[in-house]
Parts: C-alpha cells; structure tokens; sequence
C-alpha cells in the first residue's frame, strides 16, 4: 500500500472516528431525555455511523487526491509530452514524482537540442551569406567598372568579363551543390548501382587532377601496385564524385611537393576500405567533429586560401551514407589527414 493511500486510510479513520463518537454521545442524551434508553441501539448506531462516515470520507478522499493528480497529468499533456500517454494515472507520488522528473529531463535536452539547431541554422545561413555574396559582389565590381567606362578599353573589357566569369561559375558550382545536398538529404537522389573496378576508377580520377596537382608539385600515387582489378558495387558517379573531392582537398590543403596516397584494402564481411592520405597541414582536433558540416570552415578568419562551396566534404559523407556505408576521418595538425570510407565488395 502507497504512502498516500495510508494516510488517506488513516484521515479517514480519525474523521470517522471522531464524528462517531460526537453523534454517538448526542444519541444517547436524545435518548436518555426523550425516549427510551436501550443498549443494543447505542451499540448498534455508532457502528453504522462510523462504518458510513468511514466509507464516504474514504471515498471523497481518494477521488480528490485522483482528481488533483489527473489535472496533474493533463497539464502535461498539454505540453504535448509522451511521457504519459503510455502510463495509467496513478496516485502513488513516488510514482508520479519520478514521471514528472523525467519529463522534465527530456523537456530539458529538447531545449538544449533546439538552441543548437538555431544556432547551427544562425551559423550556416551566416556561411551561405558569406559563400554568395563574396562572388556576388566579385561579379558587381567588375561590371560596374565596365559600365563607368572600362568597357571602352579592349584590354580591360575583357580581363574584366574574363574574372566576372569566373565568379559566375562560382555561382554556379555553389548553387548547383546546395541543390545536391538538399537532394541527399531528402533522399530524392537515386543511386545507379553497377559493378566496377575501383582501381580504374581512383587512377582516372588522378588523370584528371594531375595538372592541378603538379602547381604545387603534389604527387598523386597509390600505396602499392595494385595488378588485379578491385570489383565494388555502387553507383560509379558519385563514388566518382567522392574521390574526386577528397583528392581536392588533399591537393588544397597538401604541402608544397608533398603527397597524396591512395589504398585500397580488404575488410571482413565483404567490404573494402578506400584511404586517402596525405601530408599537409592537417586539422586540429577539435574541428574533427564538425568537418563534414555545410560551410563549416576550419580557418575562422572568413576567408578562403582555396576556390570551392564549401560544401564537398558534406556532399562526400552523404553520398557514402547513402550507400549505407560509413566515411572516417583522422589527422594530426601540422602533419597530415587521412579520410576513409567503405564499400561493397563483389566478385
């Protein structure tokens, strides 16, 4: 039996109890002045009387201490918790006390999770203002020059229509990317899986960026001489994608006549591991956790040393979950990075 319950019971039995007694004694003055004294009526009422008070005050005891507690409950409710809906009203406050405490945890942390989103959402729509309106106003500069009179001279016209170019394309490459990661995120892109050999797919992709590598006379290359082809199953574009932006990024980012390294090795359960390395500046370790956030920038300065969206490493995490797979990162600051990520092998 609760605590309440008991002491219900014994408010209950006082009352009883003692409007027993005060009838009782009034009964018998009644009697002894007007009527007949007899015995077994004097045992016999106080009896009933106790027993019905008993019963009455009992009752109207409990349904007020159950009416207080289920207004209780539903001004919580009211609060659209989930804490109670799966819960019987009880009367028991060791109970009830535990469910309030917990409601108000879980009130808490949904508290602290929405001031992170608003302030995740202040930081990213400040990134997304900075990442527009840098070739935004690159692109304004250059025609309002045009049109105060540059335009009359050949040289400058184009020059300045070549750079106003250039921050277009910038535009561009933002605007397209945000429309990928919306897509990934509302899992609105379709992946094309087929089978291919990853090898292949990593060497075209050092094919591609070996002019860009060379200005800063990085060397693409794989950890060992791969002879046998490395079948996965994927969608080959994107895959495509994620390797090209990781190599970007060690290129970005990789010393001066340094290297960025690719390897390929097997893991259990048929899957293998794809690890690019190289040995630039790195990253510091309280950044690790947010580097495949939209526009998260390492260098808080607002500025970019580096062209891009700002948006690669987040297109590469989702494009890897998507596949179901999982993307790794680990660095040291001022000695190299190193991403990973996995895939389905197949035979």
């Amino acid at each position: 039996m609760s605590r309440e319950l008991k002491t219900s019971y014994r408010f209950a039995l006082r009352a009883s109890i003692f409007i027993a007694v005060v009838l009782t004694i009034v009964f018998v003055v009644l009697q002894l002045l007007y009527f007949e004294f007899n015995l077994w009526i004097s045992i016999l009422f106080p009896t009933l009387v106790f027993v019905s008070c008993f019963l009455v005050i009992q009752y109207g005891v409990q349904r007020f201490i159950y009416r207080r507690i289920k207004q209780i409950y539903d001004d919580v409710t009211l609060l659209e918790s989930t804490t109670f809906e799966k819960q019987p009203i009880t009367t028991d406050m060791k109970t009830l006390t535990r469910d309030i405490e917990q409601f108000a945890r879980n009130k808490k942390l949904e508290v602290e999770t929405l001031r992170i989103k608003e302030n995740y959402r202040k930081e990213f729509m400040g990134n997304v203002s900075h990442e527009l309106k840098t070739p935004l106003f690159t692109v304004q500069g250059y025609i309002l020059t045009l049109l105060d009179g540059a335009m009359n001279n050949p040289s400058l016209q184009k020059k300045y229509l070549q750079r106003a170019s250039k921050g277009v394309e910038r535009l561009v490459y933002i605007v397209s990317d945000l429309d990928m990661i919306t897509k990934l995120e509302m899992g609105n892109l379709n992946l094309e899986y087929e089978r291919f050999d990853i090898v292949d797919l990593v060497q075209n992709v050092f094919d591609l960026l070996e002019m860009k590598a060379s200005k800063k006379d990085i060397t693409l290359m794989f950890d060992m001489e791969y002879e046998e082809p490395i079948w996965v199953n994927a969608d080959k574009e994107r895959i495509q994608q994620v390797v090209t932006n990781l190599v970007v990024n060690s290129i970005k980012y990789g010393a001066e006549g340094g290297t960025t390294e690719v390897s390929i090795e097997n893991l259990i359960m048929n899957k293998v591991i794809v690890r690019i390395t190289d040995n630039g500046e790195g990253i510091a370790k309280e950044h690790l956790p947010r580097i495949f956030e939209r526009f998260y920038r390492v260098d808080k300065s607002g500025s970019r040393k580096e062209g891009g969206s700002g948006l690669g490493l987040s297109i590469v995490k989702h494009i890897i979950e998507a596949h179901s797979e999982r993307i790794y990162v680990e660095s040291d600051f001022g000695v190299g990075s190193e991403f990973s990520f996995t895939l389905e092998k197949t035979k």
